[in-house]
């Protein structure tokens, strides 16, 4: 096998794998707060104690995926454009 016909197989199945993902699992962990909801900070002892809760994912640590977000607004889209 020729090593493009190997580099489309695995883009193919990488693919496919998110698509996958996406449509079972929407939502994903948030980036900046790691799925905590808010930043944990150490206090002047060292112990950890809650601190600001997150304004990206909104204090709920998910997020919803990159794929399922492109997805939602192709169908919004379709959905307004084939009204009756």
């Amino acid at each position: 096998m020729t090593p493009i016909l190997l580099a489309v197989a695995c883009l193919i199945v990488v693919t496919l794998g998110y698509i996958g993902l996406c449509a079972a699992s929407p939502f994903g962990y948030c980036r900046k707060c790691r799925g905590m909801g808010q930043a944990l900070k150490a206090d002047r002892k060292g112990r950890l104690k809650r601190g600001k809760d997150c304004r990206r994912c909104k204090a709920t640590g998910k997020r919803i995926r990159v794929g399922r977000w492109l997805y939602n607004r192709w169908a919004r889209i379709y959905r307004a454009g084939t009204t009756n």
